[in-house]
């Protein structure tokens, strides 16, 4: 890809054009879709990451953000794989079908795929690859999504049965997770350590919070993908240094650039690549303890919030506002018709006043780590809020070990999520009762009740329902702060050769980006 053609692919150039940004994926315009060279082998790809931490993991139970996200979806194949269309497709499971309520599914897998060390990927593998998610002491972050197998069978070395407690008509997009990679059995238990998988690239040496080196795997089954030799995998997490090593040739690809410098980026001769999705920044109040147990506390900083500000400063126009649920207006039952709550400093006074306050003061913990701009972020919340009484001191936590140290642990806490592709998980994953994610530590008996319900039932218009009547619930009485769902942004060398379509579902083209770009 030559300078001249990649310097337009910029968000305000695609959103004039034809082929700008839609709730699939990015689909770049006709006449850059005709220059681009054919796909072909070769080179180091290097990629940049303002993520990764030394307490980083190849145990896929505990992966939680993007530089292990791409190092497993490198190393390993999934069952089910989401499309850059949006669209779910068979990856080692080549086929599927359920009984007539859901409850049942069968699996067909692919046969000849192999491992990196030669052993064929078979039906028992499944087994303990998703059992290593399953029970109460597992703890793996998939667990909630799980939770709902009560038995796997296999039937010869290539049929999975999964029998689940209730019928779920999303299940097989439930097996695309990234914690749920297909690895070796080895007694029953699958051996992570080792980084042995099927995916496109083997590993050759990983270091927690530094690096991930691999190679590409010469036996990999699908002949039109892994273009790369190499992959290199960097966590780079200040973001004028991962910039800068952009600039400077030391990375092909860097994941959330600075969106108040991209214009440095676009004279360098970078480009600019961004996608609409489901990823939103939060801010989190841990609702055991004071004052956020109280929900007039946690309403009164909502309309605290200037959402607008924040799309238009610390998002620089790449993004929208959000509306405190986490369903992104690219999912299917979006809440459309539901009130866009706006910032209002005497609504949020008078919610202090139901609280018994006339004043309150929290710390706010941010840091980059949480999302390029988040102390930033932070301290807009805090101007606003200021205007309804409420003191919000926020405190710049350090990157590294943020999700171990901060997330979770500290009271309000800044976050990004990237999202999921269906309602059901996303709820479950981060608001049900329990979940490992629920960084709200929040419990509503009538929201779990109607995610069970809504999970098995087939009539779609009573779905809508209810998933409506779910993203009411958490916009009104959650203890997540959620102002605003900014575009994944992606800036790449200028010889990075991208497909027609890129995945929204997460950031780097669905995490895929090692197995489907190439160089010029």
């Amino acid at each position: 890809m030559n300078g001249s053609r990649s310097r337009g692919i910029t968000r305000r150039g695609l959103l004039k054009s034809a082929g700008s940004v839609t709730a699939a994926g990015l689909i770049l315009p006709a006449s850059y879709r005709k220059a681009m060279a054919e796909p072909r082998r070769g080179g180091t790809f290097r990629v940049g990451f303002g993520h990764g931490a030394t307490s980083d993991t190849l145990n896929p139970a505990l992966w939680d953000q993007a530089f292990v996200q791409v190092m497993g979806n490198s190393l390993h194949n999934y069952l089910t794989v989401i499309g850059p269309d949006g669209q779910l497709q068979p990856e080692l499971a080549e086929s599927w079908e359920a009984s007539s309520d859901a409850a049942t599914w069968t699996f067909r897998l692919r046969e000849g795929v192999t491992y990196h060390d030669g052993r064929d990927v078979v039906a028992e593998d499944v087994v303990a690859s998703l059992n290593h998610h399953r029970g109460e002491d597992s703890g793996s972050a998939a667990g909630p999504i799980v939770e709902a197998i009560t038995d796997i069978a296999t039937d010869g070395d290539h049929v999975v049965i999964i029998t689940l407690e209730a019928g779920d008509a999303d299940f097989p997009f439930i097996l695309s997770d990234y914690h749920l990679p297909i690895l070796p059995a080895e007694d029953g238990r699958i051996n992570f350590q080792n980084g042995i998988g099927c995916g496109p690239y083997m590993l050759e040496s990983f270091e927690p919070g530094v690096e991930c080196l691999m190679t590409r795997n010469p036996d990999y089954w699908k002949s039109d993908h892994a273009w790369f030799d190499r992959v290199e995998l960097y966590a780079i997490l200040d973001s004028a240094a991962r910039q800068n090593a952009l600039i400077t040739g030391e990375v092909d690809v860097i994941d959330r650039p600075d969106l108040n410098t991209i214009h440095m980026l676009e004279r360098a001769g970078a480009n600019i690549i961004s996608v609409s999705g489901t990823q939103h920044y939060t801010f989190a109040m841990d609702s055991r303890a004071d004052p956020f147990t109280d929900n007039n506390v946690r309403l009164a900083l909502k309309y605290g919030v200037n959402r607008q500000q924040l799309v238009d400063t610390v998002l620089s126009g790449f993004g929208v506002v959000g509306n405190d649920h986490p369903i992104g207006r690219s999912n299917r039952f979006h809440a459309d018709d539901l009130e866009q709550r706006e910032f209002d400093p005497d609504r949020a006074r008078y919610h202090l006043e139901q609280a018994g306050l006339d004043s309150l003061t929290v710390d706010l913990s941010a840091s980059d780590a949480a999302f390029s701009g988040a102390v930033d972020a932070a301290v807009l919340f805090s101007e606003s809020a200021a205007e309804a009484g409420i003191t919000i001191n926020p405190v710049r936590e350090p990157s590294d070990g943020y999700w171990s140290n901060v997330w979770m642990v500290k009271p309000f806490t800044a976050v990004y999520w990237g999202g999921r592709p269906t309602e059901d998980w996303m709820f479950s994953t981060a608001f049900a009762a329990g979940a490992p994610w629920n960084d709200g530590f929040w419990e509503n008996e009538r929201f779990d009740e109607l995610l069970r319900t809504a999970r098995s039932e087939l009539d779609e218009d009573l779905r809508r329902e209810m998933y409506v009547d779910m993203q009411q619930i958490v916009r009104d009485e959650g203890s997540i702060v959620i102002p605003m769902f900014s575009d994944y942004v992606m800036a790449t060398a200028d010889n990075v050769v991208t497909p027609d379509q890129i995945g929204a579902n997460t950031t780097l083209d669905g995490v895929r980006a090692t197995e489907r770009w190439w160089f010029a």
